[in-house]
Parts: structure tokens; sequence; C-alpha cells
């Protein structure tokens, strides 16, 4: 599977972003679907994640009231919507996508088979 992020931006403190991430190649909706992000000199961290098997959602405790990670099966693309954004969000915004992800590595960037190209998101104070 193919996967294409987009939405990312400048934009100030406090302020909203959308950024999509368009699958193509093969049927979405079986596919866990993440957003990490990875800011200037740091390793890849984990923001949210969408569980195929029963559709649950974990967070990051840092985004965790502020963010929100939806997921359109007819047009096989999942949403992050980032609200009430800081400074310390600013990163590279990467969704991720695996079919066999097992419960522990939900979080584990390698763990995860397919990757977008990232997006910017960059948050001025």
């Amino acid at each position: 599977v193919q996967l294409q992020a987009s939405g990312g931006g400048l934009v100030q403190a406090g302020g909203s972003l959308r950024l999509s991430c368009a699958a193509s190649g093969r049927t979405f909706s079986p596919y866990t679907m993440g957003w990490f992000r990875q800011a200037p000199g740091k390793e890849r961290e984990f923001v949210v994640v969408s569980r195929r098997i029963d559709g649950r959602t974990y967070y990051a405790d840092s985004v965790k009231g502020r963010f929100a990670i939806s997921r359109d099966n007819a047009k096989n693309t999942v949403y992050l919507q980032m609200n009430s954004l800081k400074p310390d969000d600013t990163a590279v915004y990467y969704c991720a996508a695996d079919s066999s992800i097992t419960m522990s590595e939900l979080t584990t960037p390698r763990a995860y088979d397919y990757w977008g190209q990232g997006t910017q998101v960059t948050v001025s104070s």
C-alpha cells in the first residue's frame, strides 16, 4: 500500500490543522493506521493509532485531548485533526500502516511496514 500525507503548514500557537493520509494500492480497512512525528534532532515518536481489529484509538499523552484521529474507509483516508497546537508540536508528521501489528507494537515506528512521505507542521509562538 502507498501512503500520501498532506495538510501540513504553518500555524500560530492555539491554532488547528487537519492532516490527511490517503492510501492506495490495496484495500484500506484491514490496516492499522498510525501517525508519528519527528522533530529536528529527535527520534520519531508515536502520536496516535487507530487499530484495525476493533477500531480503538490510542493517543500519546502529549496530544491527548487536543488531537483526534479518524478514518474514512470508503475514501481510503485517515485524518489527524490537531487543535490547540503548541510550538512543541512542530515536526514532520508521518502516517504509517500495517496489517499485522500487535498490541505491544502499536507505538513502535519500526513495527510498521508502510510509511507516507511526511508533511511539515510548524507552530509559531
